[in-house]
């Protein structure tokens, strides 16, 4: 990563890097909320789950 670094500042291509680092950034962050929602939505099946057993459980026969 250094040698990527000193090239783009060697040739003064300063915004380039900064769009690419933004751009590296904002992929992970995509990534990492993607990854969050989709636990999430395993969570809330889980749960349905549940619930759903709770119900034919107890169910009121």
């Amino acid at each position: 990563m250094p040698d990527i670094i000193a090239t783009f500042t060697q040739r003064g291509d300063l915004a380039h890097l900064a769009l690419l680092l933004w751009a590296l950034s904002a992929s992970a962050l995509a990534w990492f909320a993607l990854r969050e929602v989709a636990a999430a939505s395993r969570r809330f099946d889980e749960f349905v789950r549940e619930l759903a057993r709770f119900n034919d459980t107890f169910g009121g026969r």
